[in-house]
């Protein structure tokens, strides 16, 4: 056992050299991955109590699992959000906007931005007071109407729904106002309204309040397909009868809607490789859908709002990255950058490693031959006759060098090659003797 450890430490000694090698080479990797992405973004969501609200504090609670922190912001809405989301000083970097809205900004606006998928439907509601005699928009010009609040989802899908009827803006009769949410909702209730929009999941207080009221009656859009051919951001829903209330029969007749969808729009400050992470959250949050939403529909590729993240198609084709599918998202994120990385780190170690036997036996032998090179020069001596007046001193150099010679240390596979030096050393000052002798003799 002892002269195995001494051989392992003569090995060790010999190869000391690839230790900063190495060295150098892992620091390259280190240097030269990216970084790993932050576990913190901060997402824009809508008022306190508002639907992306609610959906944002559901998200948080599924990523701070996962060790992710999700910082929600309330904002005044999807246009709010947009403007936070190309304000560089914001420190917003993920939001949830209203499809459509994408047509209010210009295309340098666009392309700052990246969209992550749909989330989930926001259908378009319109519930009239229940004697009036609903059926096309144009039912509307003598009715006091609430189009959503002012700079509101509501209020752009409504404007595009007028603007599809041929009815600008600047034509709105005097009845129509810009009223929405929780205020048209009791305006309506109290009859100071005789209709009005409103963007909401089906199970949402607002919405089931309004189905709940006997004298509110929900209205259908029934040419769904003409106002999907112009408004592209619009799909069409089906809600059957009693969806919104068995109990009350809400609505009492099956009728077709129109819905955007929330989608969520990230700039660029949100680090790509959080993107399906994020988007497995939203999944888990889905998994059951909703009333509208079937389970698993959402998170979705479609509809095309801004360019879809290059991250976000990958998990839309493929699903979650394969280390992830397996491991938490720290570690995995982590494993999937130096992967990248240790494979040229591989290429290079490979005849590195295998240059390290010969040179190990190099400087193994290198201790044994450089001694051959003084006996091959006294041999050449002895051959040339060059050497008489200087015996005493070289045989005496010889002995010394023999005495060194026993301190050398060499593994066992190479303890031949020693003996056989000195032997060949013991020859030399053998010879050398000899000649010693013939001197005396001759003298």
């Amino acid at each position: 056992m002892p002269r195995l450890l001494n051989d392992l430490k003569i090995m060790l000694l010999a190869n000391a050299w690839i230790i900063p090698v190495l060295g150098a080479l892992v620091g390259a990797v280190f240097f030269f991955v990216a970084p790993p992405p932050p576990m913190t973004a901060t997402l824009a969501t809508g008022q306190a109590g508002s639907a992306y609200a609610e959906f944002g504090e559901k998200l948080r609670a599924v990523l701070a699992r996962q060790g992710f922190e999700l910082t929600l912001v309330n904002s005044g809405g999807s246009r709010d959000n947009l403007q936070r989301l190309l304000n560089e000083d914001s420190g917003i970097s993920l939001a949830m906007v209203q499809s459509g809205l994408e047509r209010q900004l210009d295309a340098n606006q666009r392309e700052r931005l990246l969209s992550l998928g749909a989330l989930y439907q926001e259908p378009l509601w319109l519930f009239h007071q229940k004697h009036l005699n609903v059926d096309r928009i144009a039912d509307l010009r003598q009715l006091r109407v609430g189009l959503g609040g002012r700079n509101s989802g509501t209020a752009e899908v409504s404007e595009a729904i007028m603007q599809a009827n041929q009815i600008a803006p600047a034509d709105y009769p005097p009845g129509w106002q810009s009223l929405g949410g929780s205020t048209a909702a009791q305006a309506l209730l109290k009859g100071e309204l005789d209709a009005a929009f409103f963007i909401a999941t089906p199970d949402s207080p607002l919405v089931q309040q309004l189905a709940l009221s006997p004298a509110l009656r929900l209205g259908s859009f029934t040419r769904t397909a003409a106002y999907e051919a112009r408004l592209p951001f619009l799909r069409h829903v089906a809600v059957g009868e009693g969806l919104l209330n068995l109990a009350q029969n809400s609505p009492d007749r099956d009728i077709l809607t129109l819905a955007p969808v929330a989608t969520l729009v990230s700039n660029e400050q949100f680090h790509p490789a959080l993107v399906p992470l994020l988007l497995q959250a939203v999944r888990e949050v889905m998994q059951e859908g909703s009333l509208l939403d079937a389970p698993g529909a959402y998170p979705s590729a479609e509809p095309t709002t801004f360019s879809l993240s290059p991250d976000a198609a990958h998990y839309y084709a493929k699903g979650l990255p394969l280390l992830q599918r397996y491991l938490p998202f720290r570690i995995a994120s982590l494993a999937d950058r130096y992967i990248i990385l240790l494979i040229p780190l591989l290429v290079v170690l490979i005849p590195l490693f295998k240059a390290v036997g010969p040179l190990y036996r190099w400087r193994i032998r290198a201790r044994i031959y450089r001694w051959y090179k003084h006996l091959r020069e006294i041999d050449r001596q002895l051959n040339a006759g060059t050497l008489p007046e200087r015996l005493d001193a070289e045989i005496l150099k010889l002995e010394q060098l023999e005495d060194e010679l026993a301190k050398v240390d060499v593994p066992l596979s190479y303890s031949n090659e020693l003996y056989e030096l000195h032997v060949h050393l013991r020859y030399v000052v053998e010879r050398l003797r000899a000649l010693q002798q013939r001197q005396g003799l001759n003298g």
